[in-house]
């Protein structure tokens, strides 16, 4: 479609789909209603933080056994983050979400109606099909809607859904236990699966897929519902079709794509942004605080009381990295926030060495976990599915997502499946210092490796990577080039 045409098919689309709402408000609304993969991503992994207790009593689960139904569903995120990359590709980002969404129903009501232990980790391997679909899928939507701009703050949202499903799943723990059980407590959740689905009906399809598929009059469309002046829509189509037009010569349509030399940085940082957000202890923390301070000598009601407030640092610092992600910048807020999050797990660890119990000190040693909440949440947590919604080329995009949300789900299962022997090995105090030591490692990694992306399209962000200026060291020696 030649550019003349772009311009008579946007002013004969312009003003006719936003009569109820406006662009940014339909924007906002979208990103909200994808983001319930969140919520559901949230609390289906962080209520079985409360619900261990139960189904351990219930099912005389040993420590491994506490281990494998726990890590059930991370490895069923890593097969779903691989499997919807392609999926994606053919059917498109809105109906990937919305199979994501009725999967997440069918795991949520299988794993209530478990009736063994082996049941359960089946239901929740299902389960995790979803949530690792979802965690490939909703950022790679919500950024190929948003404008530069907004987007670090949009994509944030997935992360703040995250948080409040965490949430919410720590306040189930703590205050449903007499009243509701395990079974209902992962049913529930249902609920939300079927209002994600029904909800993304009426949103628009990616613009960036619907010109890849050469569907240019839909590609309009989409992207009218979600910017304000035609004027913006030609221009933003224009780019993507030369970008799209570039990969397309290059591209073979395999795995084979990731392999080109210009792409490498991408994936180096991509994956291992990927990598240290989840090496960095986080999950830990959501899934194990009830087990580990329970060990430590704290009651059971301490324990959860101290896991809800896991949680509610864990979703206000993601709300405020949300606010600070756009404006000082991705790299910067990550490098101000790691050594606070070593820091606290090293006094943490000197805390369990010390046999500080949950009497007279317990409080230091919830301060101390409160702090690497603090810390971890409004740093690397802001950017881990960011960083992997923006670097990746529009050729490669769904291949690298998935293998993007795959090595999240990995490091993931490798941490959560191994914590507790790592602490029957090196005893908490020696296994948080082990964890600090890998969140130090990230701090190199970003301060070396990863590029500022804040307030460049991802058209520009490619274009960098096809000229070789990606690294921090050549944006910086480029930065004062151009100085006068």
């Amino acid at each position: 479609m030649l550019p003349a045409d772009n311009e008579k098919l946007s002013d004969t689309l312009d003003s006719g789909n936003n009569s109820f709402f406006s662009a940014d408000a339909f924007l906002l609304t979208a990103t909200a209603i994808a983001a319930i993969a969140g919520f559901l991503y949230g609390y289906d992994t962080g209520i079985i933080s409360g619900a261990l207790l139960q189904i351990t009593h219930d099912f005389s689960l040993s420590s491994h056994a506490q281990e494998l139904v726990t890590s059930a569903i991370l490895v069923g995120a890593v097969v779903g983050a691989l499997s919807c990359g392609k999926l994606s590709s053919v059917l498109g980002r809105r109906y990937t979400v919305m199979i994501v969404a009725a999967i997440f129903a069918l795991g949520v009501i299988g794993s209530g109606l478990s009736p063994n232990a082996y049941y359960l980790g089946a239901a929740r391997l299902v389960l995790g099909f979803a949530v690792g679909g979802a965690s490939q899928i909703v950022p790679v939507y919500i950024a190929e809607l948003a404008p530069p701009e907004k987007r670090g703050r949009l994509v944030t949202f997935f992360n703040i859904s995250i948080g409040i499903g965490i949430l919410t799943a720590a306040l189930v723990g703590t205050f449903l236990q007499d009243l509701w059980s395990w079974r209902v407590m992962f049913a529930v959740a249902a609920i939300p699966a079927v209002v994600l689905l029904i909800g993304m009906l009426p949103l628009p399809e990616s613009p960036r897929w619907l010109v890849g598929k050469k569907r240019m009059k839909e590609a309009h469309v989409a992207l009218d519902t979600v910017r304000e002046t035609a004027r913006e829509v030609r221009r933003e189509i224009k780019a993507i079709q030369r970008v799209h037009e570039r990969a397309k010569r290059k591209s073979t349509g395999s795995w084979k794509d990731l392999k080109q030399p210009w792409l490498r940085p991408a994936l180096v940082v991509g994956l291992g942004i990927a990598a240290f957000t989840q090496l960095s202890g986080i999950e830990m923390m959501i899934y194990y605080t009830p087990t580990f301070l329970t060990g430590a000598g704290f009651s059971r009601a301490m324990a959860l009381h101290s896991a809800l407030g896991v949680a509610v640092i864990y979703l206000v610092l993601t709300i405020v990295g949300k606010l600070l992600v756009d404006r000082i910048g991705r790299r910067t807020l990550t490098l101000y926030m790691i050594p606070g999050a070593v820091i606290s797990l090293v006094l943490l660890g000197l805390m369990f060495r010390l046999n500080a119990n949950g009497g007279q000190h317990g409080w230091l040693i919830v301060a101390c976990l409160f702090a690497f909440m603090v810390f971890n949440s409004g740093g690397i947590q802001v950017i881990g599915w960011l960083v992997g919604s923006e670097v990746y080329p529009l050729g490669v995009r769904e291949k690298a997502s998935s293998l993007h949300a795959a090595t999240l789900w990995g490091s993931n299962l490798l941490l959560t499946s191994t914590a507790l022997s790592m602490v029957n090995l090196l005893g908490i105090g020696g296994a948080m210092w082990f964890y600090a030591l890998l969140n130090l490692l990230g701090f190199i990694f970003i301060y070396f490796i990863m590029p500022e992306t804040k307030g460049r399209s991802l058209e520009e962000i490619e274009t960098s990577l096809k000229e070789g200026r990606f690294y921090p060291r050549s944006q910086r020696e480029q930065a004062v080039t151009q100085e006068p």
